[in-house]
């Protein structure tokens, strides 16, 4: 926790909180310490538990994703409100879970919109991944009917689910064009140069170009 401390810049805090992150640590630096100190499940517990940020990054970067149970990520997840936390969870520990799945299903239709933001980003992976037994009709009928007027974390998890069925599944690129179109979700988000909009009917089209080499 000292060395966490020592790490602390009060530009780098200024910049996260603007996303809502409130920690001041760079990023590059936070894993030369993780590489340092490898994987060590019982510290990275120990992390977690006080309940700082930095710290819980930190843990997420040395623990083992598969030590953890099911009800002990549920937990997690469900304190873990900082945007980058909830983030690194989902993708760095939660993708690698033998609980996955069950989580997923479980998370998805929580009433917890930060919740059912995180069963919505294991449904895209999904989607990409391992589509089979998902209905993927049925998720657009989903974010047609709730997308436009969800919560910024749920939206933005929608979008992206959006996006990667219109981007990976032709049959239903049209469907998943056409909604995005009239949604409007993220058509004026403010995308940086080089950059691809998260806006959905550009984000589809332009991978869809670049996965077909154009």
């Amino acid at each position: 926790m000292a060395e966490l401390a020592a790490l602390e810049d009060p530009k780098v805090r200024a910049v996260n909180e603007k996303h809502g992150d409130d920690h001041g640590v760079n990023l590059g630096k936070l894993r030369a310490l993780a590489k340092r100190l490898k994987t060590q499940q019982d510290l990275a517990r120990e992390l977690w538990r006080t309940g700082d940020t930095a710290a819980r990054l930190l843990a997420l970067l040395i623990c083992r994703p598969k030590a953890f149970g099911r009800d002990e990520l549920d937990g997690m997840l469900r304190e873990a409100r900082v945007p980058k936390v909830h983030d690194w969870l989902v993708n760095y520990v939660v993708k690698k879970s033998p609980h996955a799945e069950e989580l997923r299903v479980a998370w998805f239709a929580d009433p917890d919109p930060v919740v059912a933001s995180a069963g919505w980003a294991l449904t895209t992976e999904r989607v990409a991944k391992k589509p089979e037994g998902l209905d993927l009709p049925g998720l657009l009928d989903l974010v047609e009917a709730e997308m436009k007027d969800a919560p910024d974390r749920l939206q933005w998890a929608m979008n992206h689910c959006l996006a990667r069925i219109g981007i990976e599944h032709a049959e239903h690129r049209p469907r998943a064009i056409g909604i995005g179109e009239r949604l409007e979700v993220l058509k004026d988000y403010p995308t940086s140069p080089g950059c691809t909009s998260p806006y959905a009917p550009v984000w589809i089209h332009e991978m869809v170009r670049r996965q077909q080499g154009e």
